[in-house]
């Protein structure tokens, strides 16, 4: 069951992720306009969008491994997890400070902080298993 539990959940985020990745890194003028809350955090800047993009190519790449074989790919999910947290500390503070951070938060929650929430959990949940039943 909690195998079932981690593949879905990192099959799902590896999707996602990686859907996402691509379009910011083949089409990053519509990404740009089509999510909610980037246009309003600057101009346009396909570099940037790119390189972010890659980030997130990685980090998709890394939950299917995790999905595959979770006990080799662990470590570079603990990796992945700590740019996630981090991401969605950046957007954390920046809701803080904006008058309307509740829907800062409302807005951020499904593709920023649930990722890294998801991350984490995979993590803590391989952190405390005692005996590894799967490789």
């Amino acid at each position: 069951m909690r195998r079932s539990l981690e593949i879905g959940l990192s099959g799902l985020l590896a999707a996602v992720l990686g859907a996402n990745a691509l379009t910011m890194l083949f089409a990053a003028p519509w990404w740009y306009g089509a999510v909610p809350g980037v246009a309003a955090s600057g101009p346009y800047n396909a570099h940037f969008i790119e390189d972010i993009g890659a980030i997130y190519l990685v980090t998709a790449a890394t939950f299917a491994a995790f999905a595959w074989r979770p006990a080799q790919a662990a470590p570079a999910l603990a990796a992945t997890t700590a740019f996630l947290i981090l991401h969605a500390a950046i957007h954390l503070a920046a809701a803080l400070h904006s008058p309307v951070c509740g829907q800062d938060l409302a807005r951020d929650f499904p593709g920023v902080f649930l990722p890294a929430l998801i991350g984490a959990g995979l993590i803590v949940s391989r952190l405390n298993e005692k005996e590894p039943r799967y490789a």
